[in-house]
């Protein structure tokens, strides 16, 4: 069963290692945050990177925060160095959790690659989306949050 709306944010506890940096916008905030699960064997996570990028642009200066966390769908995606360049061929700037273990993919309730996950100023689920549209289908929903 996916993670409710208006949950609380799951604990991220499970992540071996942070890429980047750690995230400081887990807590409650005053701007929302997306975070989104990918791997480095997904197609589908690898076409979402143009939108991605557009997010960075357009929303992140506008106070919206982005956590990715990397979460493998094989035993290659495990690769660590992989995973580095992978985020450097992406440009992911954002803080990039590891999640070789699957417990954050636990606590979200998360099945799909790529996965989004998008939570309000308290950290509470807005709405959550998946696959190539998912980013379209949440757009929206972040520009009504950022006008408040």
């Amino acid at each position: 069963m996916p993670l409710h709306l208006h949950t609380h944010i799951p604990s991220l506890d499970g992540i071996t290692e942070w890429l980047n940096a750690e995230p400081e916008v887990l807590d409650q905030g005053d701007s929302p945050l997306l975070i989104y699960f990918w791997a480095t064997s997904c197609h589908v996570c690898h076409a979402t990177v143009p939108k991605l990028q557009a997010w960075r642009e357009k929303f992140v200066p506008r106070g919206l925060k982005m956590v990715a966390i990397h979460c493998p769908r094989m035993q290659s995606d495990t690769n660590i160095e992989k995973v580095k360049e992978a985020i450097a061929e992406f440009g992911i700037v954002e803080p990039c959790g590891v999640d070789n273990m699957h417990k954050a993919k636990k606590s979200f309730e998360n099945e799909i690659w790529p996965a989004f996950f998008l939570f309000d100023e308290d950290r509470n689920l807005v709405r959550r989306a998946a696959g190539l549209s998912g980013l379209s289908m949440l757009e929206p929903i972040v520009e009504e949050m950022l006008e408040k």
